[in-house]
């Protein structure tokens, strides 16, 4: 059964209809769909799957010229967007083979809206805090699976046909999809889907942050959340669930391992070497340092060198990985980012081909704007491998 379009009918002081219409992302028939239902459904309100800030992108082309990598480095926000990018990757490449932009028919949806006066609502949570989730309930294993899942689907060379994508909306395919996800990832399926669907409901419940209800509602969404949302539209229709969804844009808390996390590996250098220095004295203790050092700084750098930095960012991470680490708030990501940003800066052909250039890796390479993200996320690997690969080492000097 292929269940694109639902109609739904609720009694909330006054009859209301909402007609859910589930899509895949990079389907020229969906965009069809969607403006033909709005158009002859003529509803007193259209909700869709975007959050504020990627409408944003989606319409303003110099949305990302407007980026600032170096405020990016300095917030702590590298890998988020690197996530961000690959997560889109994917679908960009899936669309671009087939004519059509991601989203496209959430922005169609948007579009014919406005051009029949009709009022419409931003319905999903902003992508920001949906990922920050994601990453905060991941454990260390799952952060590792999850990290490598988004770089095999960025460099992926898979195609699928048409016929393929409008599967995409077949409910059986979806499940099994799902089912997938929830066995390789529960945390992150629990954070893309399910908190999402809630949220999604919710906000067409109300039609949106404006809070308005609305006689008769179409609301565009991914063929992925369509059965969720149905349940949970019919939960707060009969009062089993609740409007609010304040909990859902809450980031949670890191535990105090989480927190202390980053004070071990320097806390188990630091001991190994005192400890060399009161058994064998001061010139082991010597030794162990700059072994711990050598190591640290040559896979930073080394990192640097995979990613094609220049040879001054390559310098920065041999001496900023020892630095980085000693002090955990400080990445030596961000000194190599930083670095391959100021000594090659992006241009405005960089910005513009930003999204079309994350989907290969030569137009990684390329674009200066990636290049700087795979400085900064090889120079933050082979300084963590560094420390890994070094605290061995130097327990092996003790018990010679």
């Amino acid at each position: 059964m292929n269940d694109t379009r639902m109609t739904l009918k609720f009694q909330d002081g006054e009859e209301r209809t909402i007609i859910l219409i589930g899509t895949a992302h990079v389907s020229r028939d969906s965009i069809e769909e969607v403006n033909r239902i709005i158009r002859e459904e003529q509803p007193d309100m259209v909700c869709v799957e975007l959050d504020a800030g990627r409408y944003q992108a989606m319409s303003e082309k110099e949305s990302w010229e407007q980026l600032d990598v170096v405020k990016v480095f300095k917030e702590g926000k590298g890998f988020l967007l690197i996530a961000n990018l690959v997560l889109s990757s994917f679908q960009r490449r899936m669309g671009a083979e087939l004519g059509v932009k991601p989203g496209e028919e959430m922005k169609t949806a948007v579009e014919t809206a406005q051009a029949l006066g009709i009022p419409y609502a931003l319905c999903d949570r902003e992508v920001q805090i949906t990922l920050r989730r994601a990453w905060a309930r991941c454990g260390l294993w799952n952060k590792c699976k999850l990290l490598a899942s988004l770089l095999s689907s960025a460099f992926s060379t898979e195609q699928l046909s048409a016929a393929e994508i409008e599967n995409l909306k077949n409910r059986s395919e979806l499940d099994d999809m799902m089912a997938a996800l929830a066995d390789y990832l529960p945390p992150v399926k629990e954070t893309l889907i399910d908190e999402r669907d809630r949220y999604l409901a919710a906000r067409i419940w109300t039609g949106g942050k404006g809070g308005g209800k609305a006689g008769k509602q179409v609301a565009v969404v991914g063929a992925g959340h369509l059965q969720g949302i149905k349940a949970h539209l019919e939960k707060i229709a009969r009062g089993k669930a609740g409007e609010d969804v304040s909990d859902l844009e809450l980031i949670p808390g890191r535990t105090f391992l989480a927190k202390s996390a980053g004070w071990i590996v320097p806390f188990l250098i630091a001991a190994l070497i005192a400890a060399g220095f009161f058994r064998s004295g001061a010139g082991v203790s010597l030794g162990m340092l700059l072994r711990w050092a050598l190591l640290n700084g040559s896979l930073a750098a080394l990192g640097t060198l995979l990613a094609l930095g220049h040879p001054l960012s390559m310098v920065v991470s041999f001496f900023g990985a020892p630095i980085a680490t000693i002090n955990p708030f400080i990445g030596v990501g961000l000194f190599a980012g930083i670095t391959e940003v100021t000594l090659r800066k992006p241009r405005v052909s960089d910005a513009q081909r930003l999204s079309e250039d994350v989907t290969s890796l030569k137009g990684i390479y390329r674009n200066r704007i990636t290049r700087a993200l795979w400085v900064f996320f090889l120079s933050s690997l082979g300084g963590a491998l560094g420390n890994f690969i070094s605290i061995p080492s130097l327990a092996s000097v003790l018990v010679k």
